[in-house]
Formats: C-alpha cells, sequence, structure tokens
C-alpha cells in the first residue's frame, strides 16, 4: 500500500517517502498528488496538525508539550535566519534546493557528508543530525519533536567552534511511554541513573567520555530554577549525597546536575541531553541493531537479558535488557554496569559512522525521527539547525581517538555494608585536569605530539636563583587577592624578592601564564619549578619594564588559580587504575 492508502499522515513512515527517481539519480520526497502539503506531518500551525501535541492532528496528541522554545511558524513560511526553502518550490535556480526533493547525491568521501552522532547509554540517548536539503515541512516536524528546557544558567550560554566543548548527557530512570510500566522507580520522579561527561578537544583531534558513578557521593549545590510560571526558585543544595539525586527529586532539573558536575570536576558544561528507556529501544532499532559481545552466557531475571556467549546484534527491548543488567557481569554492580554501557556506545559509535548508515536516507532519517523525539535539550540547542552545528563539532574526531573513562571511586569507608562510593584521590582530580586543560586520553596526530614537546623543552635548562627572578604578578581572573597573596608568598617563603603586584590585567585569562623575554628563560624556568607552572603555561614573548625601571617577566593568574603554592600542572598520562576504553575497539564482557 502506498503512502496515500495509509490513512492518517501520522500513519506514515517519514523513511517511506524518500524514494529514489531512475531517470534522475536523485532522492524525492513522494507527495500525495491531491494535497496541498507533504504527508509527512507539518509544523504547528498548518491544516494537517494541532499545536499542543507533539504529533498527528488536533486532538490526538493528548498533554501539551513544555519548554519548546521556539514560536509556531506558518506552513511554508521560513523563520528569519532559515536556510530551508519554501515547501512550494518544485524547481529554480541551481544554487538553491527544491523542497520535497534530494540534490543528486555525490559520491561518499571519508570524513564528508551528513553528520550524525548517537551516544546511547543505560536509558540515554542523543541524536545529532545534519542533512542538506531536506524538505522544508519535515524540517519543521522534526523541530516539533523536541522538548527543551531551560539551563537556568548552569551552562556556558553555548558551544564555541574555536573552544574545547564539554556536553553532559544524562539517563533518567524516570518511567516514561508505552512498554515501560515494568522499569524504573514506580513512585520516583526520576534519577540522573546513567551519567557520561562528552569532552570534545579543541583542535577536535580527540575526545573523552567520563562515566559518573550514579552511587557517588558528593556535594550538591544550590539551584536557581526556572518555574513554569518564568519566575524562579532556588532549590536548597544537600551535602554528602548520592550523585544521582541531582536530578527529579525535591524538583531538581538537568541544570542542577549541570552545576553539580561543574562543582564535583570543574568543569563547566555547554550543553546538557537527558533521555529515558524508549531512546534505547527506538535508537537502536533506528539504527539497525548494535553488535555486541558476551564472553559468557548471561541470564539475569531483573534486566530480563537472556543471551548466551558470543556475538549478537541486539535492538529494542533486548537493547534496553542488555544496558541495564547489572548482577549478571563483573561484579554484579553500577560500576561493572558502566563497563558494558561503555561497550554499547562503543559499537553504536562504530556503527553510525560506517558508510552503511551515513549513505542511507532511510536510515538517517528513521534515525532523525527516534532522536529527536527520545530528546530534551537545553534551551540553547533546541532547533534541528542548532543541533547539526553542534553534529558537525562532534563529528570530525577519529572513533579510536575517543576514549571511555569511569571516574576512580572506592568503597564508602563511612559504611558497614557497602552501597555507595567516594572519589578515589589523588587519581580523580588528576583526570579531572586531564580533561579541564584538554590533554587526550589517548594517542593523537603527530601535530600534537611536536606541540607537546616544544612545551616540554621551555622546562629544560639551567634556572635562575630565586633571588635573581625579577617578575609583575597580574591577576588575569583569579579570585580577589590573588596577586598580593601570591606576592607575599613568593617574597617570604621563595626568596623570590625581585617581585611585585601589578594590579588586574586588560583581560582575564582560562589558564595562568608566564611571558618572558629571550634572556629570561632560566628565569622562567625557575619560576615555573617555584609555582608547578607546566610547559604550556610559559609563553615565550618579550619582557616588559617593572616599577625600578628595569625588565621582568609577567605572571598572570588566570582563572584556573586555586592559590599561592597550588601546583598548576597538567597531568601528562591517565593514572594507571583508571578505568578505560577505546570507541575503536570491540571487547566482550566478562
Amino acid at each position: 500500500m502506498d503512502a496515500q492508502g495509509r490513512g492518517r499522515a501520522d500513519d506514515i513512515d517519514p523513511a517511506d517517502q524518500w524514494v529514489l527517481n531512475p531517470n534522475t539519480g536523485e532522492y524525492e520526497l513522494r507527495l500525495a498528488p491531491s494535497a496541498a502539503q507533504s504527508s509527512v506531518p507539518g509544523p504547528r500551525g498548518s491544516g494537517g496538525r494541532g499545536t499542543t501535541g507533539r504529533g498527528g492532528p488536533a486532538g490526538r496528541a493528548g498533554a501539551p508539550r513544555t519548554g519548546r522554545t521556539a514560536p509556531a511558524r506558518r506552513s511554508g513560511a521560513a523563520a528569519p535566519g532559515d536556510d530551508a526553502p519554501s515547501p512550494r518550490r518544485r524547481t529554480g535556480a541551481p544554487t538553491e534546493a527544491a523542497a520535497g526533493r534530494r540534490g543528486r547525491r555525490p559520491a561518499p568521501k571519508k570524513g564528508k557528508g551528513k553528520k550524525v552522532l548517537i551516544w546511547t547509554g543505560g536509558s540515554l540517548a542523543f541524536v545529532l543530525v545534519g542533512t542538506s536539503a531536506a524538505a522544508y515541512l519535515y524540517y519543521e516536524h522534526l523541530n516539533d519533536n523536541i522538548t527543551s528546557v531551560s539551563d537556568d544558567g548552569a551552562g556556558t550560554g553555548g558551544f564555541s567552534k574555536d573552544r574545547a566543548i564539554n556536553i553532559l548527557l544524562i539517563g533518567t530512570d524516570k518511567r516514561t511511554g508505552k512498554g515501560n510500566e515494568g522499569y524504573g522507580d514506580k513512585n520516583s520522579a526520576g534519577h540522573a541513573d546513567t551519567t557520561l561527561v562528552l569532552h570534545v578537544s579543541k583542535d577536535r583531534s580527540n575526545a573523552t567520555v567520563l562515566s559518573i558513578p550514579r552511587d557517588l557521593i558528593t556535594d550538591i549545590p544550590d539551584c536557581p530554577t526556572t518555574q513554569e510560571d518564568g519566575s524562579e526558585k532556588v532549590i536548597p543544595g544537600k551535602q554528602r549525597t548520592r550523585f544521582n539525586n541531582s536530578l527529579g527529586q525535591e524538583e531538581r532539573t538537568p541544570s542542577c546536575t549541570m552545576r553539580t558536575i561543574t562543582e564535583l570536576t570543574g568543569l563547566k558544561m555547554d550543553h546538557f541531553m537527558v533521555a529515558d528507556f524508549n531512546a534505547v529501544k527506538t535508537l537502536t532499532s533506528a539504527v539497525g541493531g548494535v553488535d555486541v559481545c558476551l564472553a559468557k552466557d548471561i541470564k539475569d531475571p531483573d534486566s530480563k537479558l537472556d543471551l548466551p556467549k558470543g556475538e549478537h546484534t541486539i535492538e529494542g527491548e533486548e537493547a534496553l535488557a542488555f544496558v541495564r543488567t547489572r548482577h549478571s557481569v563483573g561484579f554484579g554492580g553500577d560500576l561493572s554496569r558502566i563497563e558494558l554501557q561503555q561497550q554499547f556506545l562503543g559499537s553504536m559509535m562504530r556503527k553510525l559512522k560506517s558508510n552503511d548508515t551515513l549513505t542511507s536516507p532511510p536510515k538517517m532519517i528513521k534515525l532523525a525521527e527516534a532522536g529527536t523525539k527520545a530528546l530534551t535539550v537545553d534551551s540553547q540547542i533546541s532547533t534541528i539547525k542548532k543541533l547539526a552545528d553542534l553534529g558537525a563539532e562532534l563529528g570530525k574526531f577519529d572513533t579510536k581517538n575517543l576514549t571511555f573513562a569511569t571516574v576512580p571511586v572506592v568503597d564508602n569507608p563511612a559504611e558497614k555494608i557497602k552501597a555507595t562510593v567516594v572519589l578515589k584521590e589523588p587519581q580523580a582530580q588528576q583526570l579531572f585536569a586531564m580533561v579541564r586543560e584538554d590533554v587526550s586520553l589517548t594517542e593523537v596526530k603527530q601535530e600534537k605530539k611536536k606541540e607537546k614537546a616544544a612545551e616540554a623543552a621551555r622546562l629544560k635548562g639551567t634556572k635562575a636563583p630565586a633571588s635573581e627572578v625579577r617578575v609583575r604578578i597580574l591577576n588575569g581572573g583569579a579570585v580577589a587577592g590573588s596577586a598580593q597573596e601570591t606576592l607575599s608568598w613568593l617574597q617570604v617563603q621563595e626568596g623570590v624578592t625581585k617581585s611585585e603586584n601589578a594590579g588586574n590585567a586588560e583581560q582575564p585569562l582560562a589558564k595562568t601564564t608566564l611571558e618572558y623575554g629571550p634572556d629570561e628563560a632560566d628565569q622562567a624556568r625557575r619560576l615555573a619549578e617555584i609555582m608547578g607552572l607546566s610547559g604550556a603555561a610559559l609563553k615565550p614573548g618579550k619582557s616588559v619594564t617593572n616599577s625600578q625601571g628595569v625588565p621582568a617577566m609577567t605572571l598572570t593568574l588566570g582563572k584556573d588559580f586555586e592559590g599561592a603554592g597550588v601546583p598548576l600542572t597538567t597531568p601528562e598520562k591517565v593514572p594507571e587504575d583508571v578505568q578505560k576504553a577505546t570507541a575503536d575497539k570491540a571487547e566482550c564482557a566478562k
């Protein structure tokens, strides 16, 4: 039966609308002959949809969606700034693609083409889709699928192409959606059941995913939260509690989990994405299944996973059971489940990076449908256009340079019956520092190695006596009084008597720097040793005349400065006992 014979437009699989025209070699969107618009559900306000539901005619969708930030648009009229053509256009200038048809598909090229990135773990999944020449009505339909809520000022305000990207990915165990009655906490508003921090390097050569154990004992800060009426309410923080209480409990929203992550790791988040159990089921089915491997038979009555050892391709309910199981793998706890989820994520990534996915329009459309319906995102990325821009950045790194790592933890020593964990120090802080300083957890391209070698070379060589070090100290973003505190410490405790407080820097800096002239390298090395500065903090340049009229180096205390005597050196290697794996390798769960 063709599209016209299926009844309501909502019952049509969007992937079935794209057909290959053998005469032109182009993919086209098949439209109903008698319809004035595409049979794919149109935007809000069009004749075929109500204004309150996620999809379908008015009166069918049920409760209105919350959190949508984009205003309603008329069918066929592009909003300011949108690049999509009008849906009425069938032909036109060669520089503009017609709505309702795709341009001729070029031969696939490595590293180019449409960008799709899906991550899914436990009850978490997200899709970022970038498409070209897509039908405007379908574009609007996908926009209407997305739910967004405010980040309440907890984030950076949005990612930027000229710096590293940090995204918080949250899987909640709140029971939502048909078929999920047997999962999650029946009487709970949900928790941050699975939490991942995705860090993509500034140069996009590598990425790190940090898994945060849900039972980690930490502090939840006070959380200013936007209410439904637009007012703000501060939800009180909580000391020494499980990390998973940062979402859902006491009306905490994803922005509160954002703040908790920043307090815990020192990483400021750009965006968040949240999904529930349905995400795993729908996304794995859309991609055609995910390949996994078991080193032993698993029959878990709790998660309902029943698989013999060996390789399997799983999707839907079986995929959800796989990422939820924990009693039958490893030591039977949440940390063992995290390793299983990381294996699953790596496999999903490899599947999505394959040409089988990237060059298949029907599969791409199914992924777009499933992904946008599964998402709750912050309001900074609440449209397909913004998600596509983000997806283009996230799609640049190679899977071999994508590293999964679990935050180092140990059993809570305060408990007789072990149920929670605490950070393992100093390994946890070393790992956080590496991510903050954009240090890859895996080997990357040769250019980066050369840069690191040059930075290390700046620390090698003779060092001047502390009494001969001349330095001006500026506050470039550290807490008030840091320059004077550092001056006193250097003069009294370290013997750097030829130092002075030069006030505030003209511009704030994220990281502390030491600029010096060509003949001051020996002084710079001594001061770097005293203060614990890395080679990256040393900036060969020029000296500046100090208040005594003689040349001096300039030490600018950035936002990373934590106090006089606190080293700022970033670890170069991951602590040996940190569990990690790369996305390009398939491993069997034990």
